[in-house]
């Protein structure tokens, strides 16, 4: 099995993008013998303040607008999280049961947030994902902050940063984002998401 690891946040848009179309793209080619391990990276701590979900939605309008028209067709900025802590320790223990399982739980969060407008932070949502998965809970919030701190020992720069088979690395490969007085232009980058696949999918 070959495995990318993946440093990001639950609240992330612009990982919740990169790996649906990693996923897609996988589907497309059957090869299930490569996985995905989405690690912690809690943009609050990372920050030091809690995430601002009114920012969060005016990056999802401008994603939707200019590369994601497709996406984020549930969101809504009234259940964003107060911390996605939760879900990523949800995340963690999932992990501890099959790379599979882990994966599966971390789409299945994003897509909760991000599709569903679905809270990822109440109890009872985390409690009904984890048992749909046989899990009991989530791990510990210090694993999560252990996580981020493996992350920052290995240099990761931002949400998301993969760690590629080919022993590379880099920051948000699918999508050319610039920040500018004028906004937020993204678009994607053809040329990162060939690199990433070549280096994932490689014979």
């Amino acid at each position: 099995m070959r495995v990318i690891e993946v440093f990001a946040d639950i609240v992330c848009p612009f990982t919740h993008i990169g790996l649906r179309r990693l996923v897609e793209h996988r589907a497309g080619l059957g090869r299930d013998d490569v996985r995905l391990h989405v690690r912690s990276w809690p943009l609050e701590i990372v920050n030091g303040n809690p995430v601002d979900p009114a920012f969060i939605a005016h990056e999802i309008d401008d994603l939707r607008r200019q590369v994601a028209g497709d996406l984020f067709t549930g969101f809504d900025v009234a259940a964003f999280p107060a911390t996605s802590l939760p879900a990523l320790a949800l995340t963690l223990a999932a992990y501890e049961v099959a790379i599979e399982t882990g994966e599966a739980v971390a789409l299945r969060l994003r897509d909760a947030l991000f599709e569903e407008g679905r809270d990822v932070a109440d109890p009872a949502v985390l409690a009904e994902i984890a048992a749909a998965y046989g899990l009991d809970g989530p791990a510990s919030d210090d694993a999560v902050l252990a996580d981020h701190a493996e992350g920052a020992r290995r240099g990761v720069i931002g949400s998301p940063h993969f760690f590629l088979p080919d022993g590379g690395a880099t920051f948000c490969p699918s999508l050319d984002i610039r920040k500018g007085e004028a906004g937020l232009r993204v678009a994607i980058d053809p040329q990162g998401f060939a690199g990433l696949v070549e280096s994932c999918f490689a014979p």
